[in-house]
């Protein structure tokens, strides 16, 4: 059992990432408004990052545009699965107090491939030639 302290927080930051997914959903568009700071990477170099677009994607989730969420990021989108996955797990081993864990994600060819393929990312989605422009987000 948990510590009251523990559970407090994983309560409270439970209810503060569902408040910000309620105010994404309805009061925030990221494309219509620039609460955020804008990516820092693309400011100085003008080139996209990996995540460039993922605001804007989440937002587009939300409201069920999953293909306009894919062009804004794919790799974001794409690896929505593995996070559920991950959060899931952590989720029912907190409810059911078991202590389950996602092997793949322990795994170094796991964790190098998936940052490898997320630099290959970075690399591609600033090429100006197709197909890789498709990889850029739609401005």
């Amino acid at each position: 059992m948990l510590p009251i302290y523990k559970r407090t927080l994983k309560v409270v930051g439970i209810g503060l990432l569902l408040g910000i997914l309620i105010y994404i959903y309805f009061l925030f568009n990221p494309s219509q408004h620039s609460f955020f700071l804008s990516c820092p990477f693309k400011s100085l170099t003008g080139y996209h990052c990996a995540g460039c677009g993922s605001q804007r994607a989440i937002h587009q989730l939300l409201h069920g545009e999953w293909m306009y969420a894919f062009r804004l990021n794919p790799f974001m989108v794409l690896s929505l699965p593995l996070v559920f996955y991950g959060l899931g797990t952590k989720i029912y081993n907190y409810l059911f107090q078991k202590q389950h864990r996602v092997q793949l994600f322990y795994k170094n060819w796991f964790i190098f491939g998936y940052f490898a393929i997320a630099i290959l990312y970075w690399v591609l989605r600033n090429i100006p030639y197709p197909p890789f422009h498709y990889l850029a987000p739609i401005e």
